[in-house]
């Protein structure tokens, strides 16, 4: 029978687990949304899956494209129509998802490619030595490089004025949207690495998470201030995910455990673990909401689950 529980806090959660799913032959790293019913995953074999929950038999993916290497960070672009992955390398791979081929391949960064995104007409990649580069998809071409730190760039949140990055050396650095100036940085944001960063524009709060186990709540303006601090979780927080209702986010870790919050308060509101609710047994390394109610999630232990959650306040 499904896992259904009720928690009578702000935001009432019901969460059932629909579905596991086990093509992969490595540690699954990254998940992208294609549609509503459809989704990409990568992870430490090198392959790119597409899954989609509308089939007969969902639990069934089929491989549309492979590197020889672990890939790190995933993007799939609707602007150039394109998929970019991110290995262990620092390579970048450009890859035309309906022919599944690869169209054009850099050997750009430095110990890994950590993270990838789209913002307006750029693609922003970061790096594991500390380089943040600014891609033109059409023209498949770098545009410009920084230099941030002299350790890896994690993590990569944006809002409208704002481009957020989190580093191994603690730090939250800020890039000014409009003019692409660097600004100041925000000092030891953690203890340890800031695995992971999300924007909630509904509460205009940035969302970190670090190594340390924190989640930490920042307030946007000239400076970003701390707002709150929660130790969250037994260890690192590898991804932040914000709902598209703006009500709840989740959290997942290194610690095996996903994490639901209410947004408003940022009060828990769910814990899904392994024996109880059918959770992951390794760590878990990546979230996505393809819709308000559907999760999904990615963990070392070489599955992808799917979370059927509802809420009401």
């Amino acid at each position: 029978m499904p896992i259904q529980i009720v928690y009578t806090l702000a935001v009432k959660i019901k969460i059932e687990h629909l579905h596991t799913l086990t093509g992969h032959n490595g540690a699954v790293y990254q998940l992208q949304r294609i549609d509503e019913n459809s989704f990409l995953s990568a992870g430490g074999d090198g392959w790119i899956v597409k899954w989609d929950l509308n089939s007969d038999d969902a639990e069934l993916g089929r491989l549309v494209a492979k590197t020889d290497t672990q890939i790190f960070s995933l993007l799939n672009d609707p602007v150039s129509n394109l998929i970019v992955a991110g290995d262990m390398h620092g390579e970048l791979h450009f890859i035309d998802l309906q022919g599944k081929e690869e169209v054009r391949r850099f050997s750009h960064h430095k110990k890994g490619v950590f993270g990838i995104k789209r913002h307006q007409e750029y693609i922003y990649t970061l790096g594991g030595g500390g380089m943040l580069s600014k891609w033109q998809s059409e023209k498949i071409g770098t545009v410009d490089s920084v230099q941030l730190s002299d350790q890896s760039l994690r993590s990569i949140a944006i809002s409208d004025t704002t481009i957020y990055i989190g580093s191994s050396d603690r730090n939250i650095y800020l890039i000014d949207t409009l003019t692409q100036n660097r600004m100041d940085a925000v000092k030891f944001a953690h203890e340890n690495s800031v695995f992971s960063l999300a924007f909630d524009s509904s509460m205009q709060h940035l969302l970190s998470g670090g190594r340390d186990a924190m989640l930490n709540v920042w307030t946007e303006g000239d400076d970003l201030n701390i707002y709150k601090g929660v130790a969250a979780h037994l260890f690192t927080i590898n991804s932040i995910k914000i709902n598209p209702s703006g009500k709840i986010f989740a959290t997942a870790s290194r610690d095996k455990t996903i994490k639901i919050w209410d947004a408003k308060s940022y009060k828990l509101l769910k814990v899904i673990e392994s024996i109880r609710d059918k959770g992951h047994v390794n760590s878990v390394n990546h979230l996505l909401w393809l819709s308000e109610s559907i999760l999904i999630s990615c963990s070392d232990d070489r599955t992808i689950k799917i979370w059927d959650i509802k809420f009401k306040e």
